[in-house]
């Protein structure tokens, strides 16, 4: 029960690694508010943590409209009454390249990872700065430390939740709160095998492509959501600043 009491907050908890997480947080004690587009798979979420005796809000909402993001933070203190961890993870993958990526998708990409964790951080924080404590994850990438291919719009997002996540840590330091990333390699996700369609490649092949690193296989969702875990944790409390690859070895190889 390493969140026993505690109030998190999870972008993007709809589906893959938001889900994971959003289970593995109510399994170990937290009070969970999840937020994404799809009002149908998020009430199942809410639904799914309920019924194993957990507690749970699902809020519809876009993290790249500030209204909506606002409005997510005040449903969940009014519900709650504390955020404690907050977990940004939304966002969305195109595979282009700079000539290719439109500007439409470029904004996609940038105002739902990098944009969306600024204002939902902006609006929890207040309330965190004022109780002395707090958590803030930004879930970025491998390819927010290192480029990757076709990934243009991705990388750039994704690589300034690092150093957001680095300039945060400074700021907030003092009043106790801690802001870390986390960064996953390839995980078996709908995002992984929409990427895969958008390449033109057969799952099989873009899967063996992928396994390609040193533990030789793709990761799980439950297996980044225990690293977010940790770092939401009090098994964390003296690491902020910091950005933690959870990769099976890809940066590293």
């Amino acid at each position: 029960m390493k969140l026993d009491g505690r109030v998190a907050l999870i972008t993007g908890g709809t589906s893959g690694i938001g889900r994971a997480t959003a289970a593995l947080f109510a399994k170990e004690g937290a009070a969970v508010a999840l937020t994404g587009r799809s009002r149908e798979r998020g009430e199942e979420v809410a639904q799914d943590i309920l019924r194993a005796g957990g507690r749970a809000l699902f809020i519809r909402a876009d993290v790249r409209v500030a209204d909506d993001c606002r409005r997510v933070v005040e449903d969940t203190l009014e519900r709650f009454g504390r955020i404690d961890v907050l977990f940004n993870n939304a966002g969305v993958f195109h595979p282009k390249t700079v000539p290719e990526c439109t500007e439409e998708e470029w904004d996609e990409t940038i105002d739902s990872s990098l944009k969306g964790a600024f204002l939902m951080s902006k609006y929890v924080l207040p309330s965190m700065i004022e109780r002395g404590s707090g958590s803030i994850i930004h879930n970025s990438s491998g390819w927010g430390i290192q480029g990757g291919n076709r990934a243009a719009a991705y990388c750039a997002a994704k690589g300034g939740l690092v150093v957001m996540a680095k300039a945060m840590a400074i700021d907030h330091g003092p009043d106790r709160i801690r802001v870390n990333c986390v960064c996953p390699g390839d995980v078996e996700t709908p995002m992984l095998t929409d990427d895969a369609q958008k390449r033109g490649m057969a799952w099989d092949d873009y899967h063996a492509g992928a396994s390609d690193r040193p533990m030789g296989r793709i990761g799980t969702p439950e297996e980044i959501a225990r690293a977010v875990l940790f770092l939401a944790s009090d098994d964390a409390s003296f690491i902020t600043g910091e950005s933690l690859v959870v990769d099976g070895g890809g940066v590293a190889d």
